[in-house]
């Protein structure tokens, strides 16, 4: 009688695993037989992830890395690293918001939200690829938004940074095929997450830009009301990495999926068109028109 030896446990970093769309993936993956090292910038802060892993009878593995230091970046990942020997899936997820007009927000908020969300993903990916490409397999995730791929008004720091990583995942899908390396660019909507409590940067009174800040507001403000599940992200995640046939993007939650079918069938002088709309509850009601995504205020 012969026996089949079991394939290994995929062993998936998760970053930024300590809050929102991180802690939901990194949990659901465990769940799903993944071996989960999450990354945290200080473990004794994660007690909410250990007792939402504990109640789903997982474990999650916790590691400090801070992706906006080069140095914490490799220390954290060589640790992976030596304790289980390889990455199989890497999801690039940590990230910070970034309000403001392209012309108003500082050159250093600019600096700052690249280095985590662009800069950051770059760090990690780096780190796991030359192992990828010895094995000839592996699954990097880079999770993005829906405004990876449509410029919302009054967010350009946090715009930029996802843009840039959804053209780094397009090229790198590219790049990394012929290894046996699969990319996958998440694109959510409006989920539930800790962001959006912390992102509440503004323009300065009296500015002319006031209204597409008001507009960006309301915007996140119907979304908050149906946000998505988290975990209902951590499950696209899971199907881009084990799905027989790929695909490069996944928009999912409030709004992504609506939006970005409807932004390609719309000229870039429409959408021009739509910042130059004087009255808000004119704006609000060709926004949902155009994207088919209600956000008029309910009072």
């Amino acid at each position: 009688m012969t026996t089949t030896t079991p394939p290994p446990l995929p062993v998936t970093v998760v970053t930024g695993a300590n809050s929102g769309i991180g802690r939901a993936i990194a949990i659901h993956l465990a769940a799903q037989g993944h071996t989960v090292y999450g990354t945290v910038r200080s473990v004794e802060k994660a007690a909410k992830l250990n007792a939402m892993a504990a109640d789903a009878h997982v474990e999650v593995q916790l590691v400090e890395l801070d992706i906006a230091d080069d140095a914490s970046v490799r220390a954290g990942l060589a640790q992976v690293l030596e304790e289980a020997g390889q990455v199989d899936v890497l999801v690039n997820n940590a990230g910070i918001g970034g309000n403001g007009v392209v012309e108003e927000a500082s050159i250093e908020t600019y600096r700052e939200v690249m280095n985590v969300n662009f800069f950051g993903a770059l760090r990690c990916l780096k780190a796991v690829l030359p192992g990828m490409r010895e094995r000839r397999r592996g699954t990097i995730v880079n999770i993005t938004s829906v405004v990876g791929r449509f410029a919302a008004i009054a967010q350009a720091p946090y715009t930029a940074s996802k843009w840039a990583l959804e053209g780094a995942s397009e090229e790198l899908a590219q790049e990394v095929a012929g290894f046996g390396i699969r990319v996958a660019i998440i694109e959510p909507g409006i989920t539930k997450s800790a962001i959006f409590v912390k992102n509440v940067d503004t323009t300065d009174a009296g500015s002319e830009y006031e209204p597409h800040m008001r507009r960006m507001f309301q915007f996140y403000a119907a979304g908050l009301a149906q946000a998505t599940d988290p975990f209902e992200v951590a499950k696209v995640v899971h199907q881009a990495i084990t799905t027989s046939t790929p695909v490069l993007r996944y928009p999912v939650s409030w709004g992504g999926p609506e939006i970005l079918a409807r932004r390609p069938t719309l000229s870039d002088e429409e959408w021009i068109g739509l910042g130059a709309i004087a009255d808000d509850d004119a704006y609000y009601r060709a926004f949902s028109d155009t994207f088919g995504v209600d956000i008029t205020p309910t009072t």
